[in-house]
């Protein structure tokens, strides 16, 4: 008779596309949006928690930058209901704006900061569950939220520990991109166009808006400007006609459009000028004939001097045209913080470090609950490449400081150690008592030293008797062991002798760095 399986040990790994965070990095990651929860109280935004799962049909059929109905999420059926972890934390708001409608204030200022998951395949520093961090202005139609909200990210990156300097925010508007849609493509009726009166060129808008939705190859068009960052001039202009190889050597099919057409779309991209008036001046020119476009152009204007007006200028907030999001998404203003530093890739090869944030104006996404349309905009922070950016710059290094350790040289005085941990966490100091098995001291040091503890209490039995205790400044012991010559490290011992009576005095100090 064969044996009884033995049933199989789980595997001890994370599901693919998933990671575990520790202490440092959970650490940062709080301080990081302590400071930024502080910049949107300022700005007299509230904290929201919705929950980590909403109906698919809530959820909507769409994911912000993403064509697909229905992907991208990890649903489940449940009592003939579809549920879903939330993908962003923006699709939640809506459903809680149309829900709680009649009880939120009008406009509805939030803040929201939790983790969303995506079914999405993973790859290098892209996982399935991940944190945003989003600000949203519901209720509201007027550009002013949108000047808000491209400020109040401008302070949020500053206060976080991006210098003036690093960072831009660049500024455009889907009904700009819509314009220059029908006034690139439909360039053979501008000098029907031109003769319009101003009630009819307000007309057109319409006739324009329903021939951005008649036209196939719009959003081949919309990503291939996406591209511009890229790719440059003259890998857009390839694109948009016959196509191009890439890198790899590999050939990139284009769009097909005749040359003159494409012209207009790399006239159109670097239309950004030296200042946002001299941008906006272009934008009139090149957009001048289209009604959506220049209704985007005039929003464009008022963000631009809401922001001057605040001494947000073109040094931090600037307009662009380049910047394309959403292609089914946002209704209008969109941004994008981008930090400019260099950092160096895997291969050594220096880079600029991109983008950490975007958002923009979605007056259609409450809609779909109340059948009225409701003007929103927001903006949403990218949390882990905002750490990422700071451990660069040097403002974080994955690393915090343990706690002190107290020791343990007899059992029999676990009570004492007890106390001496007792009365220096009462005075905001964190610490702990060794918990291991005391027999061997070198490995009670060691384990603080993997703890990143700063100060190690020893007390024996002669230390307690004289009421002293010995304190081994850790982080000192360590510079010393490492850089110090031998008469150097005995001239400057990391270890000390102080009395009992003035632990917690003592310890402050060597904290504070005064010792």
């Amino acid at each position: 008779m064969a044996k009884d399986k033995k049933p199989r040990r789980p595997r001890a790994e994370t599901p693919k596309g998933f990671r575990d965070y520790f202490g440092a990095e959970v650490a940062e990651r709080n301080q990081m949006l302590s400071q930024i929860a502080e910049v949107y109280h300022l700005y007299g935004f509230d904290p929201l928690e919705t929950a980590a799962v909403e109906t698919v049909e809530a959820l909507g059929k769409y994911l912000p930058d993403v064509d697909r109905p229905n992907e991208g999420v990890f649903a489940w059926e449940e009592d003939g209901d579809w549920l879903a972890l939330r993908y962003d934390l923006t699709a939640p708001l809506a459903r809680v704006a149309a829900q709680f409608r009649n009880d939120l204030p009008n406009p509805y200022r939030r803040y929201a900061m939790g983790p969303v998951w995506r079914n999405e395949k993973p790859g290098p520093g892209r996982y399935r569950q991940f944190y945003q961090c989003d600000a949203d202005t519901v209720g509201s139609a007027s550009p002013a939220a949108d000047a808000e909200i491209c400020a109040m990210l401008s302070d949020t990156l500053e206060a976080v520990g991006i210098p003036r300097g690093d960072y831009v925010i660049r500024v455009n508007s889907r009904k700009v991109l819509n314009g220059v849609l029908t006034s690139v493509t439909r360039g053979a009726e501008r000098n029907d166009i031109e003769r319009m009166t101003a009630a009819e060129l307000s007309d057109y808008k319409t006739f324009e808006l329903k021939g951005l939705e008649e036209d196939p190859a719009k959003d081949a068009i919309m990503r291939t400007l996406d591209k511009f960052d890229k790719v440059g001039v003259d890998g857009v202009f390839n694109l948009l006609t016959g196509g191009r190889h890439d890198q790899s050597g590999a050939f990139i099919d284009g769009v097909n459009l005749s040359d003159e057409m494409a012209k207009g779309y790399v006239e159109f991209l670097q239309a950004r000028g030296q200042s946002n008036e001299e941008t906006l001046a272009n934008l009139r020119r090149i957009l001048r004939f289209s009604a959506i476009g220049m209704e985007g152009v005039h929003e464009l204007e008022t963000i631009a001097s809401l922001l001057a007006a605040q001494g947000y200028d073109s040094d931090r907030i600037v307009i662009d045209p380049s910047v394309v999001r959403g292609l089914g998404y946002y209704t209008g203003p969109v941004y994008e913080a981008e930090l400019t530093f260099e950092i160096t890739d895997e291969k050594g090869r220096k880079q600029q470090f991109g983008s950490v944030a975007g958002g923009g104006r979605y007056d259609d996404l409450v809609k779909r609950f109340t059948g009225q349309a409701v003007p929103a905009t927001g903006v949403s922070i990218g949390v882990d490449r905002l750490l990422a950016a700071l451990r660069a710059k040097g403002r974080m290094d994955g690393k915090s400081a343990g706690p002190v350790v107290v020791t343990v040289m007899d059992r029999n005085r676990m009570a004492e150690y007890q106390a001496m941990v007792g009365e220096l966490r009462q005075a905001g100091i964190p610490a702990e008592v060794y918990l291991g098995n005391p027999k061997n001291f070198g490995n009670q040091l060691k384990y603080a030293d993997k703890r990143l503890s700063p100060v190690a209490v020893i007390q024996g039995e002669d230390e307690a008797a004289r009421g002293v205790v010995q304190v081994k400044d850790l982080v000192l012991g360590a510079k010393i062991a490492e850089n110090a010559s031998l008469e150097e490290w005995k001239s400057q011992p990391a270890q000390r002798e102080i009395a009992r009576a003035d632990l917690v005095v003592e310890i402050r100090k060597m904290l504070e760095g005064e010792v």
